[in-house]
């Protein structure tokens, strides 16, 4: 996975800096992922098209739910399923999906959700 500054890693420990304290700043598009998960890395470059779009107006973290702790933030955000897509401004959530989505529908929950087309 190609990570760029709009591209990161993060996990429980770093989840409120990383996300909720930065999405006061820009939207955060939250992937939590799994890689035994074909729907996952089938959405994977899917995101990073739509991330590189919004050049720098839209940041994505990475979530990998198999790694350390992260389980716990999936059963916080009350998860389901995987791939499962939270959408946080200003410390909120203000939009999810689930499963693999094609690009256009990805772009406009974006812009449904934000201010950003």
């Amino acid at each position: 996975m190609a990570m760029t500054p709009s591209i990161f890693d993060t996990h429980l420990e770093h989840f409120e800096r990383d996300v909720i304290e930065a999405s006061h700043t820009l939207p955060i598009l939250v992937d939590f992922w799994a890689d035994w998960c074909p729907p996952c890395r089938a959405l994977t470059p899917v995101l990073e098209r739509v991330i590189a779009q919004h050049a720098g107006r839209l940041h994505m973290a990475k979530v990998e739910v198999d790694e350390g702790a992260n389980m716990k933030l999936a059963g916080r955000y009350g998860l389901r399923g995987f791939p499962t897509v939270l959408l946080f401004v200003k410390g909120e959530i203000v939009g999810r999906f689930s499963s693999a989505r094609p690009e256009h529908w990805v772009r406009e929950f974006i812009a449904e959700h934000t201010d950003l087309e």
